[in-house]
């Protein structure tokens, strides 16, 4: 049984607008992005009653930082007020990190075809390149350690491993969820609700 948590996905980059895969490349959100953060973090300011009983926590790159300070600065809180943990850091795409699907695709004819067909046991090419099934093993400590109430700002690719944890959904599921910029993910007990 977990504790609650409510999860973020940091706020849009120009990246993320453009179909970019981002991975662990250091972008910043745009200004929709943004008024994404604000409007959650004005969401956890009501559903979030006493701040001090949570960690807050993010990935360190600047994308879920900006957002987790955006977010406290909603809740009226110090927007310094949280620490990083490097295992929420976003799956590494590897060489394919700044293209799009297309751009890949014409460089290389046929070069994504294994991720179309097993998203997330495909690992890029690349130094460092991930699948899913990498980046599940990569969090899942951090996940099982989980003891107190939490807020969590991270990125979509570890969302879907928190599926995949805690309900237990199949790896194509898990692999295909479209994963909000604009909503908090509420995990308490086994079970995981989109606000």
């Amino acid at each position: 049984m977990y504790p609650l948590v409510y999860i973020a996905r940091h706020g849009q980059t120009e990246w993320n607008a453009e179909r970019r895969l981002q991975g662990q490349a250091d972008t910043d959100i745009n200004a929709f992005g943004r008024k994404q953060a604000t409007r959650n973090g004005l969401r956890l300011a009501e559903l979030v009653r006493n701040p001090a009983d949570f960690d807050f926590v993010a990935s360190p790159m600047r994308r879920t930082r900006e957002t987790m300070e955006l977010m406290r600065e909603a809740m009226g809180l110090d927007p310094s007020g949280y620490r990083t943990d490097p295992r929420l850091v976003e799956i590494s795409f590897g060489d394919w990190q700044g293209f799009t699907f297309a751009e890949l695709e014409r460089r290389a004819p046929g070069s994504t075809d294994g991720r179309r067909h097993a998203k997330w046991d495909f690992q890029p090419p690349g130094e460092g390149a991930e699948s899913y099934e990498m980046l599940l093993e990569r969090i899942k400590p951090w996940f099982d350690a989980l003891r107190q109430p939490t807020v969590c700002v991270t990125h979509g690719g570890v969302m879907r491993c928190f599926f995949r944890l805690v309900t237990g959904i199949s790896k194509q599921e898990a692999a295909s969820l479209e994963i909000p910029q604009d909503r908090l993910l509420r995990l308490e007990g086994r079970s995981l609700e989109w606000l």
